[in-house]
């Protein structure tokens, strides 16, 4: 089968891996520390809290905001749930904005829109997450500005988008954002097995942050409130959680890290390698703004309405020649946890349309020319005539 999305590991990330297992620290050493600054270097930002996970860091991220119950949190129907989770975890009460058809991001017309409403009931959000799909950045200075004017934080749910661009500068930055967060799951843009960060320009939200990765506990005598100085000491000053990074995470991050800029330029050749081969068909993909790189973390199309398979059709014939297509992503409004907080079906119905023909392709840098012509002909063959007549 031929997977979607898959990591690579190379014999330099194995030996770095392999030199920390004989070192003296295979967790809480130095290899976390240089990983976090490599990513700050090359997203350049000020501040990484490393983090065993995306969804811990998007945790902590809340938590550094102050996120709390009788708070809102808004995100996008269209992630995976722990972009809507996050919130909750903090008992804070989560509403979507519904997203752009042409980018399957966050509509900023929408989320006006939303917000003038929601100014006039006195259920301003507190924390926006918004969702770079796929890869593809959101329409970050439109959302800066009515972050601006409504007061609200933002976090970027950056899990797709390590290595992405926006206004020529790296996902990531924080120019307009509060807090970005970046995923090294293995189907990710680089791995760390799991493992995720936090980005931040703000040094007080980085304190907290990596604060509640570790217990809340700090041995930094400089922030001690007890008046304590002896050097057993420490102190818990945050109900924290344990969601610290260890040190062969951090390693291999590093070393994937090194390779980046080549993996991001072969997802976009095979991204354009796609989007030719398959012009002409009954289906359509995320159109990329003129100020973005994608980092392409997927490459998803959808289905026309007047192509004669619908998407469960093509999905099990694809299945049945091996290969993996996936779907990306079930909007997090229907699904049951959230259905019994009030939301159904009808909610949101740009993301519900858009859910309705939604495949992803494999695409990684090792697709091989054999598979992907084998994606490529199976589709044409499977499409090619199937319109409706």
């Amino acid at each position: 089968m031929i997977p979607y999305g898959k990591q690579n590991i190379t014999d330099k990330d194995i030996a770095t891996v392999v030199d920390v297992l004989k070192s003296d620290f295979i967790t809480q050493g130095p290899r976390v520390q240089q990983f976090e600054q490599a990513i700050a270097d090359y997203c350049q930002a000020q501040h990484v809290v490393a983090a065993n996970s995306a969804t811990s860091a998007l945790h902590i991220a809340c938590q550094a905001l102050n996120l709390q119950q009788g708070d809102w949190l808004w995100t996008s129907p269209i992630s995976f749930v722990a972009s809507a989770n996050c919130g909750r975890y903090c008992g804070a009460q989560v509403d979507f904005v519904d997203i752009d058809a042409t980018t399957v991001n966050i509509c900023p017309q929408k989320l006006a829109n939303k917000l003038d409403i929601a100014e006039r009931e006195g259920k301003l959000p507190k924390v926006l997450v918004v969702v770079h799909m796929a890869g593809l950045s959101c329409d970050m200075q439109a959302i800066s500005k009515l972050a601006k004017r409504y007061k609200f934080a933002i976090i970027e749910d950056a899990s797709h988008a390590i290595g992405g661009q926006y206004q020529g500068k790296p996902v990531g930055n924080c120019q307009y954002s509060d807090i970005s967060i970046f995923s090294f799951h293995p189907v990710k843009i680089i791995t760390t097995a799991e493992g995720g960060v936090a980005v931040t320009n703000n040094t007080e939200l980085a304190r907290k942050m990596r604060l509640y990765a570790s217990h809340g506990v700090t041995r930094d005598q400089e922030n001690f409130q007890n008046g304590i100085y002896e050097p057993w000491y420490y102190e818990q000053q945050y109900l924290g959680q344990n969601y610290r990074m260890t040190e062969l995470q951090g390693a291999l991050g590093i070393s994937q890290l090194d390779r980046i800029d080549d993996i991001i330029e072969q997802r976009n050749l095979l991204a354009t390698r796609y989007q030719k081969a398959l012009s002409g068909l009954p289906l359509c993909w995320q159109q990329p703004q003129s100020d973005s790189l994608s980092a392409y973390h997927l490459f998803i199309i959808r289905l026309d309405d007047n192509a004669k398979l619908n998407r469960s059709e093509l999905f099990h014939a694809l299945r049945a020649q091996n290969i993996g297509v996936n779907v990306h992503y079930i909007p997090i409004h229907t699904q049951p946890d959230y259905q019994r907080l009030g939301f159904k079906p009808g909610d949101f119905p740009a993301a519900e349309y858009y859910y309705q023909g939604a495949l992803s392709l494999p695409l990684y840098p090792e697709l091989t020319n054999e598979a992907f012509e084998h994606i490529v002909t199976t589709l044409r063959a499977l499409l090619c005539d199937s319109t409706s007549e």
